[in-house]
């Protein structure tokens, strides 16, 4: 039996898998808050606990760089290590996968249900393809083919410098500098920057707060789920409407640049737990404006598919990831 394990810097899926029914149907699921938590192991001994089936091997992806087995969560104050953890739970073997990795792990397994289209394009078979993930954070991967299957290759681009597409942008820029000093493309392009946006826009006086959603705002903890539900919601909140347009302006140059990094002729690909959640807005053409903004580049842009992912990738990819490592064992 396996345990795989999507791990977020916000909520956590942990579920069960046998080799017989395959990574797409869990035998059980169960999503955790992870901060409710002081480690992994704790979480997953709840789990084991809670169902009851012995299991021998399991696969995590987690929200930060995996090295030599070891991996330091960049959401979460987490340490994880994979000996450790096969020590402390009793397993035969524990895998850690960087999040994004096991996303594109499954990006070629995806079907046609599991993603909705942005961009028709034109897909090369056998072409690198390229992963643009914000959630929490911003996450970044892309695959390419070795002559009979796709390699997964994490990246920590996220964390690259933000470039300012227009005098807006710029002017975010700025803003985000004096915060912070430096400007990550995360620090814009998910779900912990959007805030950064709006304060942008509210401070900079390009558009007003009204008082009683300042208000409401005043207690929460994460202001995104808020600033998101009135973007799409309610029209007359327009610093909201213009902290989503400009969100999405920034993550369509953003998913441009990892395309042309990788010539993603395969496709490109929008994950995370933002972009299934804010369709309508990527299919409006704002996104694909920005996403084709590259001057002499535009038209090879045009012509790359972009879909968004609307299923639990990582979760799949970790599954598949330790299925396949079941099956070679045997």
């Amino acid at each position: 039996m396996l345990i795989a394990g999507d791990i977020g810097g916000t909520k956590t899926l942990l579920a069960l898998y046998a080799p017989e029914t395959g990574a797409r149907k869990p035998i059980v699921q169960t999503e955790f808050h992870s901060a409710d938590y002081n480690s992994l192991d704790t979480m997953v001994r709840a789990f084991i606990t809670q169902n009851k089936h012995p299991v021998q091997i399991a696969c995590f992806d987690v929200a930060g760089p995996v090295i030599g087995g070891r991996a330091h969560l960049t959401n979460l104050p987490w340490v994880l290590d994979e000996r450790a953890m096969q020590t402390a739970l009793g397993l035969k073997r524990v895998t850690l996968l960087n999040d994004l990795k096991a996303m594109a792990y499954a990006v070629p397994h995806l079907l046609p249900d599991d993603v909705q289209t942005i961009n028709e394009g034109r897909t090369e078979p056998q072409g690198p393809m390229a992963l643009v993930a914000p959630g929490t954070g911003l996450g970044e991967a892309f695959l390419i083919w070795n002559g009979a299957a796709y390699i997964a290759c994490s990246s920590e681009g996220g964390h690259a410098d933000f470039g300012p597409a227009d005098e807006t942008q710029a002017a975010l820029w700025r803003h985000v500098a004096d915060r912070y000093g430096h400007v990550a493309r995360e620090r814009v392009c998910s779900g912990s920057g959007l805030p950064n946006i709006y304060d942008f826009l509210r401070d900079s006086g390009r558009e007003p707060e009204p008082a009683a959603f300042a208000a409401s705002l005043a207690g929460v903890s994460d202001r995104t789920p808020a600033i998101v539900q009135a973007a799409l919601q309610d029209p007359s909140n327009t610093i909201c409407t213009a902290t989503l347009d400009l969100f999405v302006s920034i993550l369509g140059a953003e998913a441009a640049n990892l395309a042309l990094t990788v010539m993603s002729t395969g496709g490109l690909y929008l994950g995370g737990g933002i972009p299934p959640r804010i369709i309508a807005h990527l299919q409006d053409g704002r996104f694909m404006r920005a996403f084709i903004n590259k001057g002499r580049f535009a038209d090879f842009l045009n012509k790359v598919p972009v879909k968004v992912i609307t299923t639990q990738a990582a979760l799949l990819g970790a599954a598949l990831y330790g299925l396949d490592q079941i099956d070679r064992s045997a």
